[in-house]
């Protein structure tokens, strides 16, 4: 059993309630929802958005809406849902612009790392990524893996890499056991994927891509909302090597509370667990729509 997160934060200026459509149409195709879990986090998107997502946890079974009311960050918002996962649940991260085209793959990464558990993140691998075997620039240098294999179990072949882009990750329960949640600065959006593929390396794990599955990014960029990002981004990047440093230094506690800070923090100090009770959850978590027992 897999618990996969979608955060939706669509508005009439960056056009992307097409893409939040795609996105869940693809997921309805390829995953067991009788088998896996749906959440999806809403930041406060527009009309035609929220018409779509609203209805979805009395036509799908174990699918769960969370409204926010305001874009509170991507990676705050995934953590919302992931406060829901059971101890053993892997914890899907998936962008609302990616569309994926083969059946069950979940169930093939939740095979993936039942059979090699040094793996923590995996990923489904865009088509525009620089990460391969051979590239001169080492950072993206990769190394292609046939895990190990009994007689009659499926062949499955892994790309370990440095970093696995954030559009598609799944976590492995053991290492989210050592890191917790994904985490956020003081912006909405940031760093969470790089920051996850650096406290995964410390944590003893690696990062993975599964480049079997075949996946199309369906985001055409260039607009005023991805400058945004990108701008953002821009802005953190010393904020960012600085949280890397400290990673490696032992400075940083690698777990993350579901305020997306390093566990410790004075933001985190109401929760005492990393698995919570019914009643934490609904405090926490805020306004839920779902079919799923909580």
């Amino acid at each position: 059993m897999a618990l996969i997160a979608i955060v939706t934060y669509d508005t009439p200026e960056n056009d992307r309630a097409w893409m939040t459509r795609d996105t869940l149409d693809s997921l309805s195709n390829t995953v067991d929802l009788h088998k896996h879990r749906l959440f999806i986090v809403d930041n406060g998107s527009c009309e035609e958005t929220l018409s779509l997502i609203r209805v979805l946890p009395n036509r799908w079974p174990n699918t769960t809406l969370i409204e926010n009311g305001e874009n509170i960050g991507t990676a705050r918002a995934i953590n919302k849902a992931w406060m829901h996962r059971e101890p053993d649940e892997v914890a899907v991260k998936m962008d609302n612009d990616v569309v994926v085209h083969q059946d069950g793959w979940l169930d093939i990464i939740e095979e993936t790392f039942l059979r090699e558990p040094s793996i923590g993140i995996l990923g489904l691998k865009r088509k525009d990524l620089d990460e391969r075997p051979g590239n001169p620039i080492s950072h993206y240098q990769s190394v292609l893996h046939m895990i190990r294999q009994e007689k009659g179990e499926r062949w499955i072949v892994v790309e370990y890499v440095n970093h696995v882009m954030g559009t598609c990750q799944a976590y492995n329960p053991l290492l989210l056991e050592k890191i917790g949640y994904l985490e956020q600065g003081d912006t909405p959006y940031g760093f969470d994927d790089a920051l996850s593929a650096i406290r995964c390396k410390v944590a003893g794990f690696k990062s993975a891509f599964l480049p079997c599955i075949e996946i199309d990014h369906i985001d055409p960029g260039g607009t005023d909302y991805c400058k945004w990002k990108t701008d953002i981004a821009g802005k953190n990047f010393t904020a960012y090597n600085e949280a890397k440093d400290d990673y490696f230094n032992g400075k940083r506690p690698i777990y993350c509370g579901p305020e997306g800070r390093p566990w410790g923090d004075s933001t985190n100090a109401h929760i005492e667990n990393k698995y919570l009770t019914t009643e934490q959850r609904a405090e926490i978590t805020g306004f839920l729509i779902g079919t799923d027992s909580l």
